[in-house]
């Protein structure tokens, strides 16, 4: 399923399907990258830790990615991603 999100500094993942955040992350960055951001907050929620360990798998596995870390105001419900320099 194709979704249409806005680039910006922030992506919810709350109105996703499991099933789509890995693509749908991977393709974020790239877009987010494109526009020149430099930092993304992807907001995956608390629960059972199942959204945000699939967030910080692409993540540590995207080429774009200089490092990232658990959003520490959110209480794991969301991470912080520095992108690299375009």
């Amino acid at each position: 399923m194709t979704h249409r999100v806005p680039i910006e500094r922030e992506l919810d993942l709350h109105t996703f399907a499991p099933r789509d955040i890995s693509p749908l992350v991977g393709e974020y960055v790239h877009a987010a990258h494109a526009k020149g951001l430099a930092e993304v907050r992807i907001v995956h929620g608390r629960g059972r830790g199942i959204q945000r360990r699939t967030v910080h798998e692409v993540l540590a596995d995207h080429s774009l990615v200089e490092e990232y870390w658990d959003d520490s105001a959110s209480h794991l419900g969301a991470t912080i991603a520095r992108l690299k320099d375009a």
